[in-house]
C-alpha cells in the first residue's frame, strides 16, 4: 500500500465524505442516505447519494462512485496521492514517509522540474541569435510581447542535440529525458536526440500550474506542422486542456472550444481569456467533465473546414452528456478564430459570440446546406432527414421551434411538417423502449455490471462472488471462514482484486473500509465496488456464506478443467464449519 493504514483510517475519520461532498454538492437527506445533483454529469433530478454509515457515494446515473479520497481524485482532477495531500491539509494532518508513494511522487517532481528547465532552454534559444527566424515568425504571426511572455514561447534549436547535451549538463539523465517525452532514443545505435528541432515552442500546463508536456509549430510548410509532447507519468492528452489554468479564472460565463493551441493563445491576445484547446486529440469524455467544473456553457470555435465540421458534430453530444450548454460559432471570411481576430479585430469576434448558435440551430443549418432546395426529390429528403434530427430534441418547445424552421426552408405548411416529427418521434420512442423492454425482460443483462469497461462472464460465480464480498464489508470477521480462497478463485477480477485487498487488510489491521481499496482499483473499478456496497444490504448468513464460498470454488474448478483437491478439502473443512 502507498500510505499506512492507520493514517488513512485516520484520514477518513478527519475527512467525513458528507463533509467533504458537502463543500461541492448541495446534499438532502432522503432515508437513509444523502442525495443531490451529481457533480460528474448533468441532470435535474438527484441521483447522486452519499452513504454516511458505509462512507462511500455513488451515482445511479452516471455510475461513478467510490469513498472520499476516490471523489477528490475526481472533483479536483488530482492523482491517488495528491488527493490523499489535499484531504491530509484539510485536516491538519502530515503525510508520512512512505517510501512508495515518496519515490513516485519525487519521480513526477523529477519530470515537472526537467520540463520547467526545457521550458527556460527553449526561451533562452528564442532570445538567443540562433532564436532570430522564431523571432521574426512571432512577428509576422502578430503576437505580441506580453504574450510571449504569458504562455512562455520558446524556441527548439535546428540541432539534433542542443537540449538534450543542455540539460545533462544540469544533471538529468538521459532516461528521465526520454520518459518526459523530451527526446527520442535511436533504434540503430541507441543514442538519445532532441524530438523537437527548429520549432516554435509552447508549455503546456497542468491546473496546479506544472509545466507537463510541449507543443511544437514548424516555422514554414514542412510536415508535420504541430507535434505535440507524447503520453507520460505527468501527461495524459485525454485529461487536460491548454490554458485551462488560466481560462478557469475568466469572468466570462463559458469557455471557448478551439481546435488548436495557436487559436487560443491569439483570442487571450485579443482579451478572450476563457479559450481553451484540446492537445492533439479528438475532445474526449474527459476534457469535457473538465471543462462542466469550470462553466455550464462551452461555445465551439473549430476550424471552418470539413475535418472541422465533423469535429463539431462529434463534440456536441459528448459536451451535452457533460451537462454542458453548448453553441457553435460560425465565422465568415476566415478559416480559424485566428484569421479572423487579424482581419476583423476584437469587437467583430465579441459580436459573433454574441450571435452564436445553439446546438440546435447549427446541427439544423449544417442540414440545409447538403440539399438542393431547386430539386423536389431533394427537399423530400431534406424534410425526413430534419423530421428525425427535430425529433431527438428532448423539448417539445424546441421540436416545434425547429420543425417550423424546417418547414419554411423546404417551403411546406408546419402543420404537415409537425405529422412528420411526430411520427419519427414516435418511431424512435419505440425503438427506444423496446431496446429498453428487452433489457428489463433479461436477468441476465440486469446483473451485469452498469459500467461498460467491466463484464461477467461467469454471472453465477460474479453474483455470488458480489454476495460474499457484501457480507465480508459488513462483517469482516467472517474472513476467518474463507479457508484458502484467493483472488484466482473469483470468475470477475475486479472482484478478486477488491477480496485480496481487503484480506490483506483484515490480516494485517483486523479492519476494511472502502479507502484500502482507492489505492489501487481505477476509477471504473471503485465505481463498481462502491455499485455493489450501495445494493440492499445482505443480511449476513453463515449459510448463505457458505453457499456463496461453494460456488465460487464450483465454479472456478470448472473453469480449471475438473476437479481441485485443494478445493475438496477446503470444502470439507467449510462443511465441519458449519455443522454440515
Amino acid at each position: 500500500m502507498a500510505f499506512p493504514p492507520a493514517f488513512l483510517d485516520e484520514l477518513v475519520t478527519r475527512n467525513p465524505i458528507e463533509d467533504v461532498v458537502g463543500q461541492y454538492v448541495n446534499l438532502t437527506k432522503k432515508g437513509n442516505n444523502l442525495f443531490g445533483l451529481c457533480p460528474f454529469h448533468g441532470e435535474k433530478t438527484a441521483s447522486f447519494s452519499v452513504a454516511v454509515d458505509k462512507q462511500i457515494y455513488y451515482c445511479f446515473g452516471c455510475h461513478k462512485g467510490g469513498g472520499v479520497v476516490n471523489f477528490i481524485m475526481e472533483i479536483e482532477n488530482l492523482t491517488y496521492p495528491d488527493s490523499v495531500r489535499f484531504l491530509a491539509k484539510r485536516a491538519g494532518l502530515e503525510v508520512p514517509e512512505d517510501e512508495k508513494y515518496q519515490s513516485r511522487y519525487r519521480q513526477n517532481e523529477r519530470l515537472w522540474a526537467l520540463c520547467k528547465d526545457a521550458a527556460r532552454f527553449f526561451h533562452e534559444q528564442l532570445m538567443s541569435e540562433a532564436g532570430k527566424p522564431c523571432r521574426e515568425y512571432i512577428i509576422k504571426r502578430g503576437y505580441n510581447k506580453q504574450t510571449v511572455t504569458r504562455f512562455g514561447f520558446g524556441y527548439a534549436p535546428n540541432d539534433w542535440s542542443k537540449m538534450t547535451d543542455a540539460l545533462h549538463e544540469k544533471g538529468y539523465r538521459w532516461e528521465e529525458m526520454l520518459e518526459a517525452g523530451l527526446v527520442v532514443k535511436s533504434e540503430k545505435n541507441g543514442k538519445f536526440y532532441d524530438r523537437f528541432r527548429n520549432r516554435l515552442m509552447v508549455p503546456i500546463i497542468d491546473l496546479r500550474g506544472n509545466i507537463i508536456g510541449f507543443g511544437g509549430r514548424v516555422l514554414d510548410d514542412s510536415k508535420p506542422k504541430y507535434l505535440n509532447s507524447p503520453e507520460t507519468p505527468i501527461f495524459n492528452k485525454r485529461k487536460n486542456l491548454f490554458a485551462l489554468n488560466t481560462a478557469k479564472k475568466t469572468k466570462f460565463d463559458m469557455l471557448i472550444l478551439c481546435e488548436g493551441y495557436m487559436d487560443a493563445i491569439a483570442l487571450h491576445q485579443y482579451g478572450f481569456d476563457c479559450a481553451v484547446a484540446s492537445l492533439g486529440t479528438s475532445l474526449t469524455e474527459e476534457q469535457a467533465t473538465l471543462m462542466s467544473k469550470y462553466t455550464s456553457k462551452v461555445v465551439l470555435t473549430y476550424d471552418g473546414d470539413e475535418a472541422g465540421q465533423n469535429a463539431t458534430k462529434r463534440a456536441i453530444p459528448i459536451l451535452e452528456k457533460a451537462g454542458l450548454q453548448v453553441k457553435v460559432l460560425r465565422m465568415q471570411g476566415a478559416k480559424d478564430p485566428d484569421e479572423f481576430l487579424k482581419k476583423y479585430g476584437a469587437d467583430r469576434f465579441r459580436l459573433l459570440l454574441e450571435q452564436c448558435e445553439n446546438q440546435a440551430e447549427y446541427r439544423l443549418e449544417s442540414l440545409k446546406r447538403k440539399y438542393d432546395f431547386n430539386s423536389d426529390e431533394q427537399r423530400v429528403e431534406f424534410l425526413r432527414q430534419a423530421a428525425m434530427l427535430v425529433s431527438s430534441f428532448t423539448s417539445a418547445v424546441e421540436r416545434e421551434i425547429y420543425g417550423n424552421r424546417a418547414a419554411e426552408a423546404a417551403g411546406v405548411t408546419p402543420e404537415a411538417m409537425k405529422l412528420e416529427i411526430g411520427k419519427a418521434y414516435k418511431k424512435r420512442k419505440a425503438i427506444e423502449r423496446k431496446a429498453q423492454e428487452k433489457q428489463d425482460l433479461s436477468p441476465a443483462t440486469q446483473q451485469q455490471p452498469k459500467i461498460r469497461s467491466i463484464r461477467y462472464d461467469n454471472l453465477r460465480s460474479a453474483m455470488a462472488e458480489e454476495g460474499l464480498l457484501q457480507m465480508l464489508i459488513k462483517a469482516p470477521e467472517l474472513f476467518e471462514k474463507t479457508g484458502t480462497l484467493t483472488e484466482n478463485a473469483f470468475s470477475a477480477p475486479v472482484l478478486g482484486k477488491a477480496y485480496r485487498i481487503l484480506n490483506e487488510n483484515y490480516s494485517s489491521f483486523g479492519t476494511v473500509s472502502a479507502t484500502s481499496l482507492e489505492s489501487e482499483l481505477s476509477a471504473d473499478e471503485m465505481s463498481h465496488i462502491s455499485a455493489i456496497m450501495q445494493k440492499k444490504d445482505l443480511i449476513v448468513s453463515e449459510k448463505a456464506f457458505a453457499d456463496y464460498l461453494k460456488i465460487i470454488r464450483d465454479e472456478a474448478e470448472k473453469r480449471n478443467g475438473g476437479a481441485d483437491l485443494l478445493a475438496m478439502r477446503e470444502r470439507m473443512k467449510d462443511k465441519k464449519s458449519y455443522g454440515g
